[in-house]
């Protein structure tokens, strides 16, 4: 099983992601997946997204949602924020996330990925050689077509879960 399908980390939720540590590190462009990485599939920002981005910005992150939906939907979450946004992304492919650093003004090292999916979102982003964050969902599919590849990520969630024990013992 390749690497490619390995985060560089994984989390709880991009909620319990100490942003501040990565600023601190030199990472100064953020790039997000928007459904079920930040909200439930279709939905719009709530109190805890907003605090996120206002946490953010004050922090200092240039920000850029890369999404494989349509534009209304990825403008009209982005409209309430003010980031970048790059729409019909196709990730894995790579011209999505390449797109979002040109707008953030950021290179590979310097930017960061936070997604729920590793088929399309860790996978892209390792493909395009950026520090991969994967992050648990935060709401329950509702979407077959997803909920299978759920269930094709489990095997690779518990090897990586292994493989990083044993790094870190």
């Amino acid at each position: 099983m390749g690497k490619g399908l390995f985060p560089s980390e994984y989390y709880d939720s991009a909620y319990s992601i100490n942003f501040q540590k990565y600023y601190d590190l030199g990472y100064r462009g953020l790039i997000l997946d928007i459904d079920n990485t930040l909200v439930p599939h279709d939905e719009m920002h709530d109190d805890r997204s907003r605090e996120l981005f206002k946490k953010l910005k004050e922090i200092g992150f240039k920000m850029c949602f890369v999404s494989n939906n349509d534009e209304p939907r990825v403008k009209e979450f982005n409209d309430e924020v003010g980031c970048f946004y790059v729409f019909n992304a196709e990730k894995p492919k790579i011209k999505g996330y390449v797109e979002a650093m040109k707008k953030m003004g950021t290179k590979h090292e310097t930017t960061l990925f936070v997604g729920d999916q590793i088929f399309t979102d860790i996978l892209g982003a390792n493909r395009t050689r950026l520090h991969s964050i994967l992050v648990k969902p935060v709401a329950k599919e509702k979407y077959f077509h997803i909920v299978l590849k759920r269930i094709l990520e489990v095997p690779i969630k518990g090897l990586y879960l292994i493989n990083h024990k044993l790094k870190t013992k």
